[in-house]
């Protein structure tokens, strides 16, 4: 496969393009920053970027709000679309940074069981349990890694 042979150069976007640390829903075009990099990265010989991670997040990009978003500190979906095609133009490869079994607190499905509970439909999609509460006070006890 390519990637046995791949010289890959990882970037934190969040990070390198200098978001706040919170997410405060202000879109900015930050993630266009990474334009400045392409030929950079082209003369070191590198054949693929790993962008860790770029979906819509809280705070440091593993507690996903959104899959199918770019995080808006970091832009538009158009944006990554952007800096993908300048990437792709020097003969780079992109991957991108994404864990599907972890979400944060403002992930659509999380926040239907902060909601309703038991009766959500989704509350099978996490460990908690409703015999504790968290520091958060949801009502319900489950194990965060922060």
């Amino acid at each position: 496969m390519w990637f046995d042979r791949a010289n890959v150069y990882q970037i934190y976007p969040l990070g390198l393009c200098g978001a706040p640390e919170y997410n405060d829903g202000v879109c900015e075009h930050r993630i266009l920053k990474l334009l400045d990099w392409v030929e950079h990265i082209k003369a070191l010989n590198m054949t693929c970027v790993l962008l860790n991670p770029v979906f819509e997040s809280d705070k440091h990009g593993y507690d996903t709000r959104d899959y199918f978003r770019v995080d808006c500190r970091l832009g538009t979906n158009e944006d990554l679309k952007k800096v993908c095609d300048a990437f792709h133009a020097a003969g780079i490869r992109v991957m991108l940074d994404g864990v599907f079994n972890h979400v944060g607190r403002g992930f659509w499905a999380f926040e239907d069981v902060r909601q309703k509970k038991w009766d959500s439909p989704y509350k099978d999609w996490f460990h908690l349990s409703f015999d504790g509460n968290t520091e958060y006070n949801d009502g319900f006890w489950y194990e965060g890694w922060e």
